[in-house]
């Protein structure tokens, strides 16, 4: 990433740029988190495709923790790649750069995966007598939802590229105006407020409105209008946190408060689902608990995003060639693990085996499978590499430090 230099009323399509390589390696360490994410889950308490006998309570308090921020923080991240896109690209070159690199790899994707996807479910709950229908039942028992839950539908995981595909499109017009001089204004302003001690907190307030207005039209289900909305939000967030340095500077020092704010929200959120059957009060908005709940949420979520965004700056200002195979891996692998763990899955939950060497096959070999899929299928052919919107030609792993600075990678 490309940052401009700590400048105030500076024109951002001026300013200097310096490569910010600490987002480059969270964009990468998020995708590993989806995968660890994803690669668990057949172990925890709650319902997903493959379960299974026995699960852990362990893992699913690992992943309560997770929730809150996992994918908020992917789509703030989103939204940072957006702001530095949109500093050499037109709206055109940008529309048409989201199509290639989002929405191909989301059709291609659902084309050749969501078919293995279905089928390995269907299996794994007819073995397990959750369903005793055919598999052409099972497909056809999957309405096509009209909104945008389609994308989960048609694509499992791939709901992310679709959610980020809309998003790119949809909050074009509202970056483009904060290019403009009045735009630039309210970015100052608000940048002005975050100078107070405290001040980052502010980025939980539309949040919340988001959350509370639509949840309770929204109560049940996942990738709803309630989801879809409030996730847009943390895409605007990262575009607006890196056009005026005065945000980062606030992220820098108020980490030390978000960060306790983050630990208590957490804990709190956590005492209520495990010892008061809280979990039940997110779908239930005829209860004030719903909105109790809900905002603890919210507020855990940003502290979270802004306290790991914040650990990036320190730890990870950095490149070498791990990063640049990393960036360049990071779609077909997203694209490729979940159809892996599933199929992986699928035959080791049937082993006669405790959970703990099950998890660690799953994780493990999932692992190794997909990077391979990538390195020995995708990183040579052409037209897969089209089809995962990658350049042409792999990318040098050891491009002497001044080229690498220079090279353009807004996602």
């Amino acid at each position: 990433m490309q940052s401009p230099q700590a400048a105030q009323n500076v024109d951002p399509s001026t300013a200097k740029m310096t490569r910010l390589y600490y987002l480059d390696w969270l964009r990468v360490v998020a995708i590993l988190g989806v995968f660890l994410y994803h690669s668990v889950h057949a172990f925890d308490l709650t319902d997903w495709h493959i379960k299974n006998a026995e699960q852990s309570e362990l893992i699913t308090v690992f992943l309560l923790f997770v929730s809150p921020w996992g994918m908020p923080f992917f789509f703030l991240i989103a939204g940072t790649g957006t702001w530095f896109a949109l500093r050499h690209r037109t709206a055109r070159q940008y529309a048409r750069e989201r199509f290639q690199r989002l929405l191909i790899p989301f059709i291609f994707g659902c084309l050749l995966l969501t078919p293995l996807m279905l089928y390995f479910e269907w299996m794994h709950k007819v073995q397990t007598a959750v369903l005793n229908v055919s598999f052409w039942e099972f497909v056809g028992s999957r309405s096509m939802p009209i909104s945008c839950q389609i994308f989960g539908w048609a694509g499992y995981h791939l709901w992310f590229l679709g959610f980020l595909f809309s998003f790119s499109l949809l909050t074009l017009a509202i970056f483009l105006w904060f290019r403009g001089e009045k735009g630039q204004q309210v970015a100052a302003w608000l940048a002005g407020l975050c100078e107070h001690r405290g001040g980052i907190l502010l980025g939980v307030i539309p949040l919340l409105l988001i959350q509370l207005a639509l949840r309770p039209f929204f109560p049940e289900g996942e990738h709803n209008w309630a989801d879809f909305c409030f996730l847009m939000g943390f895409f605007v967030l990262g575009y607006l946190l890196y056009s005026d340095e005065r945000f980062m500077a606030a992220i820098r020092r108020d980490w030390r408060l978000m960060f306790p704010v983050a630990v208590i929200t957490t804990m709190i959120g956590m005492a209520l689902i495990i010892f008061v059957d809280g979990y039940d009060w997110l779908a239930r908005p005829d209860l004030p608990q719903f909105y109790l709940l809900w905002g603890l949420v919210v507020v855990n979520g940003w502290c979270w995003v802004v306290c790991v965004l914040f650990m990036g700056m320190r730890f990870l200002d950095f490149t070498n060639r791990w990063l640049q195979y990393g960036q360049e891996a990071i779609l077909p692998f997203f694209v490729f693990h979940q159809p892996v763990i599933m199929v992986i899955a699928f035959f080791v939950v049937q082993w006669d085996a405790d959970i703990l060497p099950k998890l660690l096959v799953v994780v493990s070999s999932s692992f190794v499978v997909t990077a391979g899929i990538y390195e020995l299928i995708v990183r040579h052919s052409h037209w897969l590499r089209v089809m995962f919107g990658m350049k042409s030609q792999p990318r040098a792993a050891s491009l002497p430090v001044g080229d690498r600075r220079n090279q353009a990678h807004a996602r």
